[in-house]
Order: structure tokens, then C-alpha cells, then sequence
């Protein structure tokens, strides 16, 4: 309680020093977005082998709940907070870079797995070199575009995840076909065929990603409180607790939101080849476009929806999420419950166009209203929400269908009574979120002002 008090009503100091270059930072960007789709790409790959390893080691769902969801938050539960703090010392291209090269590393030998255990402790490893990626490239890229220049920057960024999860359907289903057609070979006591080859050639574009993170020019720290040092832990803590108001419902309905969202890219084939006799390919093939449709309009539509309410709101970035999530929810519910694999993707199109409306916004808003010092940190905390709570989305899914249904068949019905629960709860506390959040800006902008979009 002494450490709520003593935190500081903080703000962030005036800063003139000259932006980075638009070549600079858009080059951030894109390299950013292809780290991002590599990340994002390697759930939804995995997703479209786990029916394969399923027999291959004689998996229950639960184990698959397991391999798709708390195999990758384990370790970065661990490791978050210290990796988050390291993007608030030191420079933030090489936490990006190495990051991306440990994720490189254990997602490649995962293809040498002997079986359950190994390959659960190798994506544990996995999630963990992931967990500096989002800090990192959110806090980089605060600083290499003004406040008034974010909002497309930050929409920009989704195109990473949009890719990853709609294309990337696309690109992994004719790639583990390819691979279905490669010799077996021998590493060891390992027998490397099928999916085993396709998370070894994954390497390529991963180091040469860790590469390109590296040539990132690191921009000068803003938004900071003083004398710009990283502020420890314990006064991070305080300092959101006395502020949980805001950031309270916004981590708690990203949390439930997260348990849905990151549950999906694991269970899209089983639930399309149980529930309606699709294949892997056919799944990547329908899946990609008719997802890719739907948040390419999330992408585009998102900043237009966020400007409009701004004009009326300054809790624009929160209101925007709210009512994106509010869209959501009936079409998530529905999707399951559709006659045909091709209207459960509609409906799904729908979910994820309203998923990428919110997430520009919501991701934005942490920014602004956290300090340099502390953002990093921050950042982790929320993102360690969305990770953890993400990943037991996928376990939940595979306990309904052994504990609750009790046949592989009832995938659809757990996914239905998973829609059911979380989504509406995530959508109640961002509701929460929006009152708090539009104080905390109007707090900000009487101690700086600035054009941003909030």
C-alpha cells in the first residue's frame, strides 16, 4: 500500500529533438511486420501439423490442447518481465534481433522431437524467445513516428497477424503438402519426414528476419518522465495499481478475448476436417482468402472508425475496441453452429475483421497512456495476459472435447461453448474500460498536449 502512495503522478516531459527518418522508420515497419508474420505464421503451420503429430505420438486432445496452447507460455511467463525490462535499457533492435533468433532456433529443432515431452519442452523454449517481440516492437516504434503519424503506422502493423493467420493458412497448406513429398531421412534416432521437414526449412526466413531486425536504426527514447532511465519493477507495479482503473478492465478483457482468439488457430483444422471432412490443403485453401477478405476491411476500415469517433471522443482508441468486440461476439457464437464449412468461415471472416478493428486501437492506447520508462514493462504485463490467458483458450477447447463431450466428433461443440463464455465477458470489461480511459487522456493532454489520436 505504501508503494501505491508514493507512485508519482506521472506525465511525459516535453521533447523537440528531430523524428527519425520516414525511410527509417517505415523500414522499422516492415521489417517488424515480417518478424510479426513469422511469429503468428509458425501457430497457424503447427495448427495444420497437429493432426499429423497427433498420430504420429499417439496424442490425446488434451496433449494437443497442450502442444497448441501452454507449451509456448510456460517459459514465457518466466522470461516475459526480464526481457520486457531489457527493451527499456538496452537497444531494441538487438532484443528484437536475438529474440527472433532463439525462435529460429528451438522452432527448427523442433522438427528433431522424439516425442510428447521433448517436443512440448522444445515449444516451450519457442514461446520464450518470442515473449521480447510485441514489447519491443511496439515501444521501437513509438519512437519512430510522431504521435499524430501513429495511428497508420500501428494499423499497418496488424498486417503482420493478418497475413500470418489468413495467407499464412494459405502458404503452410501447399508447403506441408510440398513436404509430404520429401525422402524421409534419418538425424539420428529421428526419422524426418512430413511435418518434421517443414519446421526445419522455417529456419530460412527466420534468420534472415533476425537479420533484418538487427539493421534497424534505433530511435531516441520519448515520452519519458524525467531523466529517462527504466524505472524498477516494484515502482512499474505501483505505478499501475494506482492507475487500475484504467488499465484493470483493459487487461482483464483482453485476458478472456485472448483465451478465444489464440485458441483458434490450433483447432481450425481439427474442427474443418471433424466437422465437415476437409483436408489440410483444402483447409489452407478456403481458409486463407475468406479470412484474408475479412481483415484486409478490418485493416482498412479500423483507422477510418477510430478517426470518425475521435471527432466526438477522447476515448476513441477504447470506444473503438468496445463496439468492434460487441460486433464479434454473435458471429463467433454462430460459426460453429453453421451447415457447411464455407459460412463457419464466413462467420469466422467476420470475428477476425473485428478482432483486427480492435487491435490497432487497443495496443495503441497502452501506449499513449504509459510512460517510455515504464513501457516496455508495461507492455509485458499486458502482453503476458494476452499470451497466458491465450494459451489456455487452446487447453479448455481440448478438455471440453475429451471431459465434457467426450468424442473427437464435439470439437464444434466446445468451440461453441468457449464462444460462449469468453468473448461476452472480454467485451463487458472493455465496456469497463472506456469511462477510465477517457479520463487518464484528458489527465495527459492537460499536462502535454499534443495532436495525438486517442
Amino acid at each position: 500500500m505504501a508503494d501505491m502512495e508514493a507512485a508519482p503522478a506521472v506525465g511525459p516531459m516535453p521533447d523537440t529533438a528531430p523524428w527519425p527518418s520516414n525511410a527509417a522508420a517505415w523500414y522499422a515497419l516492415t521489417v517488424i511486420i515480417i518478424a510479426t508474420f513469422l511469429n503468428f505464421f509458425d501457430a497457424g503451420a503447427f495448427g495444420l501439423m497437429i493432426e499429423q503429430i497427433k498420430g504420429e505420438f499417439h496424442l490425446t486432445n488434451i496433449q494437443m490442447g497442450w502442444l497448441t496452447g501452454p507449451a509456448n507460455i510456460i517459459f514465457y511467463l518466466v522470461v516475459m518481465l526480464p526481457l520486457s525490462r531489457m527493451v527499456d535499457i538496452y537497444p531494441r533492435n538487438l532484443v528484437l534481433a536475438a529474440g527472433m533468433f532463439f525462435v529460429t532456433i528451438f522452432n527448427a529443432t523442433s522438427g528433431l522431437a522424439l516425442g510428447f515431452g521433448s517436443l512440448f519442452a522444445l515449444r516451450m523454449f519457442v514461446g520464450a524467445g518470442g515473449s521480447a517481440h510485441a514489447p519491443g516492437a511496439y515501444s521501437l516504434l513509438s519512437d519512430s513516428f510522431p504521435p499524430e503519424k501513429r495511428a497508420l503506422p500501428f494499423s499497418v502493423l496488424q498486417l503482420g497477424f493478418i497475413l500470418a493467420t489468413s495467407l499464412g493458412f494459405l502458404i503452410a497448406g501447399h508447403l506441408f503438402a510440398w513436404v509430404q513429398t520429401f525422402p524421409n531421412m534419418h538425424i539420428g534416432p529421428v526419422n524426418v519426414h512430413g511435418w518434421r521437414w517443414l519446421l526445419l526449412i522455417l529456419a530460412v526466413p527466420g534468420f534472415l528476419s533476425a537479420l533484418g531486425l538487427l539493421l534497424i536504426k534505433e530511435p531516441k527514447r520519448r515520452g519519458t518522465m524525467g531523466t529517462g532511465d527504466p524505472l524498477p519493477f516494484k515502482t512499474v507495479i505501483a505505478e499501475v495499481w494506482r492507475r487500475r482503473g484504467v488499465y484493470g478492465p483493459l487487461f482483464i478483457s483482453l485476458a478472456f478475448g485472448a483465451a478465444m482468439a489464440l485458441a483458434m488457430p490450433g483447432w481450425f483444422t481439427p474442427f474443418f476436417k471433424r466437422t465437415y471432412g476437409w483436408q489440410e490443403a483444402q483447409i489452407g485453401t478456403y481458409l486463407s482468402p475468406i479470412l484474408l477478405l475479412g481483415q484486409i476491411l478490418g485493416l482498412v476500415g479500423g483507422p477510418v472508425f477510430v478517426n470518425y469517433l475521435a471527432k466526438k471522443y477522447n476515448d476513441a482508441n477504447i470506444r473503438a475496441t468496445a463496439i468492434a468486440l460487441s460486433i464479434a461476439v454473435p458471429f463467433g457464437i454462430s460459426a460453429p453452429l453453421m451447415p457447411n464449412g464455407v459460412l463457419a468461415l464466413i462467420c469466422f471472416s467476420v470475428v477476425g475483421a473485428m478482432g483486427i478493428v480492435a487491435a490497432a486501437p487497443q495496443n495503441l492506447a497502452i501506449q499513449l497512456i504509459t510512460p517510455n520508462e515504464m513501457r516496455g514493462q508495461v507492455t509485458g504485463l499486458y502482453l503476458m495476459m494476452f499470451t497466458a490467458f491465450g494459451s489456455l483458450g487452446s487447453l479448455l477447447v481440448g478438455v471440453f472435447i475429451d471431459k465434457v463431450f467426450g468424442h473427437d466428433a464435439d470439437v464444434w461443440k466446445a468451440l461453441l461453448l468457449a464462444y460462449c463464455i469468453l468473448p461476452p465477458i472480454s467485451c463487458f470489461f472493455m465496456w469497463r474500460a472506456v469511462k477510465p480511459y477517457g479520463a487518464e487522456v484528458s489527465r495527459l493532454d492537460a499536462l502535454t498536449p499534443s495532436p495525438t489520436i486517442h
